[in-house]
């Protein structure tokens, strides 16, 4: 085996052909003429995924951040300029690691490029220069640079060039007030001539910070558009770990932001650009004066000198109108300057410049001076924030964080006019963030690497075969006489109906069909092998286990009747334990079937092929996007408990002996009786014979009351 230039765990990423993005988790490793990943971590001579060959036509495309189900990842895309079809796309949960890949890659081209390059002539980087930019229209995630060698005349040239700063420059709208302006600049920007940029006089020292106000030499300031303020402040952690806290929009920001309410993501324009909702938080006699919030677009770039620039302006967006209850301020000019310092005592120093220039409008903002100054000094004041919080998390062992943006365009709705769902979302990002990360390692189809490199902006329509091209062998119907199976949870097949259940259709589940194996394609699961007959909801001050055994309960009804019965017993865990029992019932199992062998196999079997398809048709779109739709192996996820009895098999499901189950519970426990939720119950088919998949059951539970469960009399073991 060659020498390993470097090897770890990334993030696979690429997008579908019906255009959905997906990310696995793959070990690569990097060698002076291979690139490869691997499911696990190789061992003797193991075949890798993919593999790409590394020479000096080889290029590093960064492609910046990318948004999944929440993730924000970085992503590097590696090709051959002679072949561009044949690349692999990678990327990280956090830049150093990004940056670090990018190095070590770029390394190996480099060093193939000097045995290809007459009289040992390398390649020269170059910085980004301001103005570069001009008339660029095309994304820097779906194009290469154009800022780097024509590939035709490349070979021909005696000095080849590579770009090493990430970030094409920012929109033609955003003034990138970091770069020193000239008078010629400053009078090409005369229309607008808040952007003439003199010097700053210091204004006071507050928390540490220097705050600065800008003078300027205008004509007229209208009222309630302030003056540029920035506060400068030195934070002891690296620049990487700073962009990345600003970066996301998750629980921690409550915890360095005073100024933060909710943010969201409007629109991912390209890796380096998106647009972005933000709520304000501002405390000044918030009984009078109106909250205010912004639309406005972010971009960001990494300096070859390991700075970080992070630019605002704000804009107008169809998805994120001015919202009922809330005044839209406008963000003139704005961001974050994050530059590396010299070590101090082997601790890492960063010097942030945050940067504020805003018409907060309104009559507060234009008759009442003191609203605007509170307000500047209080959201520059984050940069005291963020000294504060790296201070007090710099010597603990913090688990890995995974940067999170919540997607208002995943959501069924944009931002709700009456502006609830802004606020019921905000509390639950943390947990948002723990189930996404999660899904991540969960997702069924994880071993499944699809190789398409479809442009982000192009989105194939889904295609589906008709019900005819997979039309399943019609079985005759149970005949079961439903009546006399009962449970405390009434059942009612109105829409609208509230604290009851009934059977959801099985064609609103996905399912593998019997041509699976080959072109990956899922079917509509249609009818049921069993039929849920009772729905329990019971309560307890302990955990219930094997609630088939209480007497007069449908599994027991159905024994009595030579019926077969699954028992499905979901498991709340909380102050008051809360399980939902599924009695699912058939006349007999099929010898040989798929399902006979699961209730009489053990356990090993039945946890690698349990299989929960959950949906949310009715809820908020926090719930919807954490719970998801992805099928999930419940063995893998969360604690099963199987018990056969002679006649039934129960199965109790402990969500609690998952934190990310534990999460979403939290999530959904608050908000429960607004959720209409369904749930199919499954084996997964691992082989052509076990194909087509079919359901064991579906229920659809609406609106539930907590005070409706009751306390079950169960018989002791």
């Amino acid at each position: 085996m060659s020498k390993v230039v470097y090897e770890g765990w990334m993030v696979r990423y690429g997008r579908r052909k019906i255009g959905r993005s997906y990310i696995h988790m793959r070990y690569f490793v990097l060698e002076p003429r291979l690139l490869a990943y691997y499911k696990k971590k190789p061992q003797d001579y193991q075949v890798p995924i993919k593999t790409m060959l590394i020479d000096g036509n080889c290029r590093v495309e960064d492609r910046g951040l990318k948004t999944h189900h929440g993730h924000m990842v970085y992503v590097l895309s590696v090709y051959n300029k002679k072949e561009k079809s044949h690349r692999i796309t990678m990327a990280a949960f956090n830049i150093q690691e990004a940056l670090m890949w990018k190095e070590k890659i770029e390394s190996v081209i480099d060093q193939h490029q000097e045995s290809q390059v007459p009289n040992g002539q390398q390649y020269v980087s170059f910085e980004y220069k301001s103005g570069m930019d001009t008339g660029r229209t095309a994304s820097s995630s779906e194009h290469e640079s154009q800022y780097s060698a024509p590939e035709d005349e490349e070979d021909s040239r005696r000095s080849l060039m590579r770009r090493t700063t990430i970030g094409n420059g920012p929109p033609e709208s955003v003034l990138d007030w970091t770069k020193e302006f000239d008078a010629e600049l400053a009078n090409q920007n005369s229309n607008n001539q808040a952007f003439s940029r003199k010097h700053w006089r210091l204004l006071l020292c507050q928390n540490g910070l220097r705050i600065f106000e800008e003078l300027l030499e205008v004509d007229y300031l209208p009222r309630s558009c302030s003056r540029a303020m920035k506060a400068v402040g030195v934070v002891e952690a690296t620049c990487e770990d700073i962009f990345e806290l600003l970066m996301s929009m998750d629980g921690t920001r409550y915890e360095w932001d005073c100024s933060f309410q909710y943010g969201s993501l409007v629109e991912e324009v390209d890796g380096h650009t998106a647009v972005l909702y933000h709520k304000l938080l501002l405390d000044w006699f918030p009984m009078i004066v109106w909250p205010r919030d912004l639309c406005y677009v972010r971009y960001w770039r990494r300096n070859d000198d390991g700075s970080y620039v992070v630019l605002f302006r704000s804009r107008e967006h169809e998805n994120c109108g001015p919202q009922p209850g809330c005044v839209r301020a406008h963000l003139e000019s704005g961001g974050y300057n994050i530059s590396p310092l010299k070590p101090r005592n082997g601790r890492p120093r960063t010097q942030v410049q945050h940067l504020i220039q805003i018409d907060l409008k309104g009559w507060g903002a234009g008759y009442l001076p003191a609203f605007q100054q509170h307000c500047l000094l209080q959201m520059l004041n984050s940069v005291a924030g963020l000294r504060e919080w790296f201070s007090q998390t710099d010597e603990r062992g913090l688990p890995t964080r995974i940067p999170v943006m919540v997607n208002m365009a995943s959501s069924s709705l944009s931002l709700s006019k009456s502006g609830k769902s802004l606020n019921q979302s905000a509390f639950s990002l943390d947990q948002t963030n723990s189930v996404n990360r999660n899904s991540v390692l969960m997702d069924e189809d994880s071993d499944d690497d699809d190789e398409f490199q479809i442009a982000e902006s192009e989105q194939e329509p889904e295609t589906s075969k008709t019900e005819n091209d997979f039309k399943k062998p019609e079985e005759p119907a149970h005949d079961i006489d439903l009546s006399c199976f009962s449970g405390n949870l009434k059942r009612n097949e109105n829409e609208n109906a509230r604290n009851c259940w009934r059977t959801s259709d099985g064609n609103n589940f996905k399912v593998r069909g019997k041509s699976f194996g080959g072109d990956k394609r899922k079917i509509p699961a249609g009818k049921h092998l069993m039929d849920l007959v009772a729905v329990d909801w019971f309560k307890d001050s302990k955990r219930m286990d094997h609630v088939a055994r209480r007497k007069g309960c449908a599994a027991q009804v159905a024994a009595e009747k030579g019926l077969f019965s699954m028992v499905v017993n979901v498991q709340v865990p909380g102050s008051t334990h809360y399980s939902m029992v599924f009695y699912f019932v058939m006349k007999e199992l099929v010898p040989g079937s798929l399902l006979q062998r699961f209730v009489d196999g053990d356990d090993e079997f039945r946890n690698s092929r349990l299989k929960l398809i959950p949906l949310v048709p009715k809820g908020s779109w926090i719930v919807r996007q954490s719970v998801g739709s992805t099928p999930c192996l419940l063995g893998k996820a969360v604690d099963c408990n199987y018990i056969r009895g002679p006649t039934y098999l129960e199965i109790d499901i402990d969500i609690g002996s998952s934190t990310v189950a534990n999460g979403v519970l939290g999530l959904v426990i608050g908000v429960i009786t607004s959720l209409v939720v369904e749930m199919a119950f499954l084996v997964q088919a691992n082989t052509p014979e076990e194909l087509p998949e079919r359901l064991i059951g579906a229920v659809r539970v609406s609106h539930i009351e907590l005070s409706s469960a009751i306390v079950p009399n169960l018989e002791s073991e």
